[in-house]
């Protein structure tokens, strides 16, 4: 079982002035691990990274609202994420991971725990594809509640799976602009079939979220930044922004978070665009209520 290594302790005030009511549409939360257990068969174990800490990261980054997804080393128990969402005075909301065995009865539960999303890892590294028949079933659950299903893919099961896409009867979410390559350029087939799919599927949301997971260059990650613009000019009103802090299995470049924030105008330059991602997207698709900016 590897460790991870902590995020950057000394996170920097970014350049970029945030719009009122933004949203990190991508973060976690891990432990402490002597109050939240990790999952006994977790492909990792993370440095403890508590409400506490994500709640600084924020006030650093000037964010006023977040996502957090639960990550699988807590596996399907999602009592650390829940309780951070109880403390956030409504600012918080959640992504969850699901058992088959969960009832319609947990689901609502986690609902109103602030809970708008279920999470399914396929990438190789947390263990491949998920049991799809048990996927379907823990979807049939929750297709009439206003939830979305978001997917954790490697670049090359953007095209093996792109059935599973089609066939969700709900908003999907695609993390981190897919993983895709940099080094293969924005022509490379995977991610011109995620554009393809993103500008047909209106139900398709994709995450400008992991350009230090993708990048080769390392910080300031720039690299990174055409594949996001290529994703925000297809479809701005299904773009979504997030950090991924604390960055867990990041294996290279550790990002400081200021860095990922003072990304935002080099993916996207008009301030209205910006308005469109950090803010009314958010609140669209997870049900935050409007910001007092937009009220």
């Amino acid at each position: 079982m590897r460790s991870c290594m902590p995020p950057d302790p000394d996170t920097r005030t970014p350049d970029y002035v945030a719009p009122a009511g933004a949203c990190d549409t991508h973060c976690h939360v891990f432990g402490p691990g002597d109050v939240f257990s990790y999952a006994p068969n977790r492909k990792y174990t993370p440095p403890d990274a508590p409400k506490e800490k994500l709640a600084s990261l924020h006030r650093t980054l000037g964010v006023d609202r977040a996502v957090i997804v639960q990550a699988s080393c807590h596996g399907t128990d999602n009592t650390a994420m829940l309780d951070a969402i109880a403390s956030s005075d409504g600012q918080y909301l959640g992504v969850c991971n699901a058992a088959e065995s969960f009832s319609s009865e947990d689901f609502s539960e986690l609902h109103e725990g602030g809970i708008r999303g279920v999470r399914f890892n396929f990438v190789k590294h947390l263990g491949g594809a998920p049991d799809l028949e048990k996927m379907w079933d823990i979807i049939g659950h929750v297709e009439d509640m206003p939830w979305h299903v978001e997917l954790h893919f490697d670049a090359r099961d953007l095209v093996e799976f792109e059935h599973v896409i089609d066939d969700i009867p709900l908003p999907v979410v695609i993390d981190h602009m897919g993983r895709v390559p940099v080094e293969d350029g924005v022509g490379q087939p995977p991610f011109q079939a995620l554009l393809e799919k993103f500008s047909e599927h209106n139900q398709l949301w994709v995450k400008v979220s992991g350009s230090e997971r993708i990048s080769q260059a390392g910080p300031p990650f720039d690299d990174a930044v055409p594949f996001a613009q290529a994703l925000i000019e297809v479809a701005p009103d299904r773009v979504l922004w997030g950090t991924d802090w604390p960055h867990p299995n990041i294996s290279r470049f550790m990002p400081n978070d200021g860095d990922l924030v003072d990304m935002i105008p080099k993916m996207m330059a008009d301030q209205e665009i910006q308005m469109r991602v950090l803010v009314e997207n958010p609140q669209r698709l997870f049900g935050f209520p409007p910001a007092k900016s937009t009220v």
